[in-house]
């Protein structure tokens, strides 16, 4: 009987060891690559986690509702209007859960071992980021969750093609928490230890002006798709024009994006027309607040006899047209577009 009973509990034993094997054989091993990725997308939650300048804060003193503390911190980071603190209270960029034991150090001399509990209870006032230049809808837009470069330009709708190649991103300062530095000391540290941090964050960090070349973008660079932040503006720069009018098909204003030649302007707008007089092309160029008025031939720089100009931004070419007298004086041209929306009245898009 007994042997029957060891030979019962050896056979549950090795059931139970095999079914251990499968499974361990059936679940996947992620590699180092995707835990990297899987921390890198924690940091960026998290990130989007800390408090923001906007947010509405709710600090709850459990067990007394007189201590109970509502509000948004101040332009410095600090809680404002903490009535019962004895120092001020840093929050910028810091977590629910630092922020309550902070509290709970201030309120030491109040309560006994104070049980505090912190929640951030509306995020829809943070600053917004800004996009608008050579995009095909600018727009303002409320970051609720990470988001990158190339796809805030995909939700815009991707470039026109009056962009210059160029992108400006001006960040603000402290209306983010990539220019609020980590805090080095414990998070239960004294009111000098605050002080001396929130100096260090304001010096270290500052607004700054960052310019990304749109064909490292394109070309995948790292460096270029930046993280888009609250309060960051964007803008993609718009090519200055250059009109061709006159005896061609199209006339047109164009961007100077790069060095364009006067043959190439022509071939833009369509070509000649059939009453074009190729051998009268007049190029009028704006130097020093003086019109510089610069006479070449088409035809000519088609033989190569002559140099194929290269154009500057705000040249107006004309082309003379037989029948026609020659214009002396640059013409006076209309704006092709309307102006740019002033950015208040720019749509709003949540990204969460």
């Amino acid at each position: 009987m007994k042997s029957r009973k060891f030979y019962l509990f050896s056979l549950i034993l090795l059931c139970a060891a095999f079914r251990q094997s499968f499974i361990s054989a059936q679940t996947p091993t992620q590699t180092p690559t995707a835990i990297a990725a899987q921390n890198t997308v924690e940091i960026r939650r998290a990130e989007t986690d800390l408090i923001h300048q906007g947010d509405l804060i709710d600090v709850d003193v459990v067990g007394s509702v007189r201590y109970d503390w509502r509000g948004t911190i101040n332009p410095e980071g600090f809680l404002d209007g903490v009535e019962y603190a004895e120092n001020p209270i840093y929050a910028l960029c810091r977590s629910e859960q630092q922020i309550a034991v902070a509290v709970a150090q201030a309120y030491g001399k109040i309560f006994r071992a104070p049980k505090i509990v912190v929640k951030i209870l509306d995020r829809s006032n943070r600053p917004l980021a800004i996009l608008y230049g050579a995009v095909k809808t600018p727009q303002r837009f409320q970051i609720r969750r990470s988001i990158f470069l190339n796809e805030l330009l995909i939700v815009a709708g991707g470039l026109t093609e009056k962009s210059s190649g160029e992108i400006l991103i001006f960040r603000p300062e402290s209306l983010n928490c990539q220019s609020v530095k980590e805090k080095p000391a414990s998070i239960a540290d004294d009111g000098k230890n605050q002080e001396k941090f929130v100096t260090a964050s304001q010096n270290s960090g500052g607004s700054s002006y960052i310019n990304i070349k749109i064909s490292d973008l394109l070309a995948g660079k790292k460096e270029a798709n930046l993280q888009i932040l609250g309060g960051d503006i964007i803008t993609v720069v718009v090519a200055e024009p250059i009109y061709v009018t006159g005896g061609v098909v199209n006339p047109k204003q164009i961007s100077s994006r790069a060095q364009i030649t006067l043959s190439r302007a022509v071939a833009s707008a369509g070509g000649l027309t059939k009453n074009a007089s190729a051998g009268k092309v007049t190029i009028f160029r704006r130097e020093a607040g003086e019109t510089k008025v610069i006479e070449t031939n088409l035809e000519r720089i088609k033989n190569g006899e002559a140099e194929d100009l290269i154009l500057r931004a705000f040249d107006i070419v004309e082309v003379a047209q037989t029948g026609r007298e020659k214009t002396k004086f640059p013409p006076i041209l209309k704006a092709s577009e309307p102006g740019e929306k002033k950015i208040s009245n720019l749509p709003l898009r949540i990204i969460d």
